[in-house]
Formats: C-alpha cells, structure tokens, sequence
C-alpha cells in the first residue's frame, strides 16, 4: 500500500446530549483530517435498545447492524467520548457490548484511535483506559500515541457555536489523525 491510498475513518461518539463538547470535537475531526484522509460521523449510540440476550436471539437490531457494517467498511475508528464517574458512558458501553456480538466482529483489527474531552484537568484520562480495556478484548488495534484526552474543554470548544476554536487542540487532534493514518496503512501492509 503507498502513503497516497485514500483512507476512510468512522468517529463514534459517546455522548447523547445536545450540546456536548465531545460531539464538537467529533464533528471538527474532517476539517482536521490530513490529506488522503476522510472522516465521517457513525449515527447515535443512542438508537441502540440496553443489550439483552434475548433481544439478540430474537435478531440485531438494524441500528447495531447497520454501524458495524460502516466500521467494518472504514479504514480505522476514532471513539470520542466523555468520561462518566471515572469510565465510559453507559451508551458507549451498550453500544460496545452489541457490536461485539456482530459476527464478523467489525472492531477485530481495526486501527481505533481514542480521544476523551473534558471540562476537568485530566481530560478522561480514565475513560481511556477503561476503553482501552473493552477494545483489547475485541482485538482492536489501538492507537498507542499520542493520546488525546483534552482537559479544560470548555474552553476550547464555543459555548454558542459548538466549534472547536483553541489553535493548539486543533493541530494536536490533525497529528493524532496523522498518526491513525500511519498506524493504519502499517496495519493494510
């Protein structure tokens, strides 16, 4: 594979609520993709029912059927979220737990790259390494660095707009892509 190929990554948000910074951040990632990179937004974890055994015997829902058919699809995933009482949301979770029982596994080899925003000092930095957790059972290859968990996000992220101004996030979040990207192609070679 050459440095040209084109790639095509999914991002996958945890978060459900209308003005949440992580869905900003999520929403900025094409613009701050590099060149031969296209990003586009998976639908809502949201649309997803609690996971239950039974409701799988009875059939995947079409939401769960039709997000693990576009990661499968994609190149790599990028999983924004926020952190929640020191771990992943419960949706995000949900949403893990249903795609892991979709046979081909779609996360199973795929480059993942994880980004955490929050408005405390550390960023999720636990968020991270409870997800990372979850993915390692999956097989996923997750990005190693760098790692963007992005502290005092309130700051960085336009309370009005919902945009993602701060320069510096900005071009940290466009390396992070670059490294997904390279992490990726080494993974197709």
């Amino acid at each position: 594979m050459t440095e040209k190929s084109q790639l095509h990554f999914v991002s996958l948000i945890g978060s459900l609520r209308k003005g949440s910074i992580n869905a900003a951040i999520a929403r900025a990632l094409p613009a701050l993709a590099p060149e031969g990179v296209s990003i586009s937004a998976l639908g809502s974890v949201g649309e997803f029912p609690l996971y239950d055994q039974d409701l799988q015997e009875q059939g995947f829902p079409a939401p769960v059927l039709a997000m693990a058919e576009q990661i499968r699809a994609a190149d790599g995933v990028i999983i924004v979220t926020p952190e929640y009482n020191y771990s992943v949301p419960g949706v995000l979770k949900n949403a893990i737990d249903w795609l892991s029982r979709v046979s081909p596994q779609p996360l199973a080899g795929k480059p993942v790259a994880i980004q955490t925003a929050s408005p405390g000092a550390i960023g999720g930095a636990r968020a991270q390494y409870h997800l990372r957790q979850s993915l390692v059972f999956l097989d996923a290859f997750v990005l190693n660095k760098p790692e963007a968990m992005i502290g005092l996000a309130g700051s960085k992220v336009n309370a009005e707009t919902l945009e993602l101004t701060d320069p510096a996030t900005r071009e940290f979040l466009s390396r992070q892509i670059e490294a997904l990207a390279a992490l990726t192609r080494r993974v197709k070679d």
